[in-house]
């Protein structure tokens, strides 16, 4: 008989991280107490305090004397453009939101975000084409492709009725993410889909995120001709 290496640190916090990709511990969700993390993986309790410490330091989950440890509710960091609901956004304008898929489809990743996520050849994405309107206005066309091994119930998702930004964030953490913002001329489907004259110049969103060092999602968000951002910190 050999004797099983024991588990250090990077086990735990790499199962731990598992499970909150699996949903089996959930965002919000309150974590085994460290004693019980300890006697289930057969560890000291300092090891499992190890590895929450920094979980909690990567933003994955948070930590309270008396509270015990949570998964986060996204976002997890306190970003000064927080990734917000669309639906909400047009309800806090007062106006009627209404959601409508163009298209979602199965395929392999485009070389070009390939090489933009560093994810490997033959890897898949969803990739999703859809409307949000404001009063049957239309408010912004959001074009996503998301990440199969990194969030695999996307498979299980057609999205009919909940748009992939709502159903990512309430199902998927993020720890990191990327935003660059363009103005672009309206062509194409663009200039259908937000009934603008062609070339008129319209605010443009692109997005990336990441849990950890997994791909998420990216996002590019176009919106209605005269759109501003406004932020406060």
């Amino acid at each position: 008989m050999t004797d099983q290496k024991p588990l250090g640190f990077q086990d735990i916090r790499d199962e731990v991280v598992n499970r909150i990709q699996t949903r089996v511990w959930p965002q919000g969700s309150l974590l085994p107490t460290e004693m019980e993390l300890a006697a289930e993986f057969g560890v000291a309790r300092a090891t499992v305090n190890r590895a929450l410490r920094e979980l909690a330091e990567q933003g994955i989950v948070t930590r309270k004397r008396k509270g015990g440890t949570r998964v986060v509710t996204t976002p997890v960091k306190q970003a000064k453009l927080p990734i917000t609901v669309v639906r909400q956004t047009i309800e806090e304008m007062n106006a009627e939101y209404r959601y409508a898929l163009v298209s979602r489809t199965l395929i392999d990743c485009p070389a070009w975000l390939q090489a933009k996520l560093n994810i490997p050849e033959g890897a898949q994405v969803v990739h999703l084409q859809c409307m949000h309107h404001a009063d049957n206005r239309p408010f912004q066309f959001e074009e996503r492709w998301i990440n199969v091994s990194t969030v695999p119930q996307v498979l299980d998702e057609d999205f009919l009725t909940t748009g992939p930004n709502e159903w990512l964030l309430s199902e998927v953490p993020f720890s990191n993410a990327e935003i660059a913002f363009s103005a672009v001329p309206a062509t194409g489907h663009l200039q259908e889909f937000l009934a603008v004259p062609p070339g008129t110049p319209l605010f443009q969103l692109e997005r990336t995120t990441w849990f950890r060092s997994d791909p998420v999602t990216f996002v590019r968000m176009t919106f209605h001709q005269g759109y501003q951002m406004r932020t406060t910190y």
